[in-house]
């Protein structure tokens, strides 16, 4: 009952802030409308706004997609459009939090020292494809490194089985941060011990965000966290005010335990990523664990994140890991990697562009949405036509309906170009990985869409050799030799339907 009371709390909660912003964007569009008609010098001066806006926004350093979505939104509703933008380009809240974000790039990548064994590691498993690392390391400034272990899950099953195993080992901190906080048998479980870990003097820190969670946490769950002895923050809180800063959400999913050890990938903690809850079938993710100097990495991705959430500038070297005794080389190289929204770099676009154009004889590909430009289209089918063996997986089901009908409208371009198709059979496929000519991976959480690609704060590690690149591969291809392969007669279709899928992609950057 108690449940049941809870969840109606949430639902209501969330259904009063919709309404109140629909209710704010509707006074708008009757202010401009209104106005509009009482003085046809304000619908002029209005439109002249739009006109100019619409070329700004065409000269803009930006993706087409954005671009295309604003002057089409811009020249529907040309008087409001121009206006509209404005309104949401230069809010004040915005631009400050643009300026502390980039604040805290800085700071995080001041403490992250470039590592030349690291890098020559790298170059020695791909000396064919070195340009990724050092790209990474030199421009991003994610340093590459050739020491501990890498353990790949296949499952969000064996990703909580490890996290079940490490989590008690804490003797310092864990910092925890996710996309998605449900209620349930997995978050229950992992909140038992981390309960029992700030009883033994360990510090505990948990981030999650707050639109992930928009529906499956109560509206002061931080508050709860609190009161049992946890840190916790919600990441860029929704409030019913229109602006675009509510796109950029906080879409990484980082555990950091003592700074020695780190996961990541795309195991948010609810039941449906281990299968104790059926939404769409079998679900099936993929994780990584780094143990060694890439785990620092990811802490201080978590310790950045923590700063744009309380707004104040953490001690970052107090969490800096002491090696008593340092990791063996690994024979391999693992370099961890975050990307922001909000700088002028999109680097989770240029890892998986360098990724497909590095390919010499295999790409294979793992993502649950496939909504993309033209020039990753392009990538891939010239992949395809210069006799790369490219294979993508998606879902069969579906979790946002409009998302995978756009996702089926790439198809027939690429299996035009010798792209080969698979729909992961009876269940929804949530895994994020790249595998390149079986020696390079990434796993993470960047889906192939434009919110992951240039709006969310997103994670992911590169690897460069060594068992774990071939663990990806080899549950790859495991895993669609039991899905069905999508022909391109499967994707014949009539005018109308060609219409209204391009009409679809013209709006992809908003989906």
């Amino acid at each position: 009952m108690n449940k049941i009371r809870r969840a109606r709390g949430i639902l209501t909660y969330r259904c009063a802030i919709a309404a109140i912003l629909l209710a704010q964007i509707a006074f708008l569009v009757y202010m401009v409308a209104s106005g509009s008609r009482a003085s046809k010098w304000i619908s002029s001066g209005l439109s002249l706004i739009s006109v100019l806006v619409a070329i700004h926004v065409v000269s803009r350093h930006e993706k087409s997609g954005f671009k295309l979505t604003w002057v089409f939104s811009i020249l529907a509703l040309p008087v409001f459009g121009g206006l509209f933008y404005l309104f949401t380009r230069l809010q004040p809240s915005t631009v400050r939090f643009r300026k502390h974000v980039l604040r805290s790039l800085e700071a995080v990548a001041s403490r992250l020292s470039p590592d030349p064994e690291g890098l020559a590691e790298a170059e020695r498993q791909c000396p064919e494809s070195a340009l990724l690392p050092r790209y990474l390391q030199n421009c991003a400034r994610f340093p590459v490194y050739a020491d501990g272990r890498t353990q790949y899950f296949p499952s969000g099953e064996s990703y909580f089985q490890s996290l079940l195993e490490e989590l008690p080992k804490a003797q310092k901190y864990i910092f925890l941060e996710s996309f998605i906080l449900a209620e349930g048998y997995m978050w229950d479980t992992v909140l038992g011990i981390l309960r029992e870990k700030v009883r033994q003097g360990v510090l505990v820190r948990v981030l999650y965000d707050d639109m992930g969670c928009f529906f499956t946490l109560p509206r002061h769950y931080r508050a709860t966290l609190e009161q049992m002895g946890i840190e916790c923050q919600v990441f860029n809180p929704f409030v019913p005010f229109v602006s675009l800063l509510q796109n950029n959400r906080d879409h990484r999913k980082i555990i950091s335990i003592d700074g020695r050890i780190a996961y990541t990938g795309g195991v948010n903690l609810a039941d449906e990523y281990i299968n104790r809850l059926n939404r769409f079938g079998t679900w099936r993710d993929a994780g990584i664990l780094v143990e060694g100097s890439a785990a620092w990495s990811l802490t201080l991705m978590f310790l950045q994140m923590w700063s744009l959430a309380t707004r104040q500038k953490p001690v970052y070297d107090r969490y800096l890991p002491h090696m008593e005794t340092p990791f063996p080389p690994s024979g391999c190289a693992v370099q961890p990697y975050a990307d922001s929204p909000l700088d002028k770099e999109n680097v989770a676009e240029h890892v998986y562009m360098r990724l497909i154009q590095s390919a010499q004889k295999t790409l294979y590909i793992s993502t649950p949405y496939l909504v993309v430009d033209d020039a990753m289209i392009s990538a891939l089918t010239l992949a395809a036509k210069s006799g790369v063996d490219v294979r993508i997986l998606t879902p069969e089901r579906w979790d946002k309906r409009l998302v995978h009908i756009t996702t089926r409208s790439y198809y027939r371009d690429l299996l035009s170009a010798g792209v080969r198709i698979w729909e992961f059979s009876g269940g929804f496929n949530h895994a994020k990985t790249f595998v390149v000519d079986h020696k390079i991976a990434t796993v993470g959480t960047i889906n192939l869409d434009y919110r992951s690609l240039y709006l969310h704060f997103e994670c992911g590690v590169c690897l460069y050799g060594g068992q774990s690149v071939a663990d990806v591969e080899r549950d790859f291809l495991k895993t669609i030799s039991h899905c069905r392969e999508i022909r391109l007669e499967d994707c014949r279709a009539g005018w109308f339907k060609r219409t209204a899928l391009e009409i679809l992609r013209l709006f992809a950057p908003l989906m």
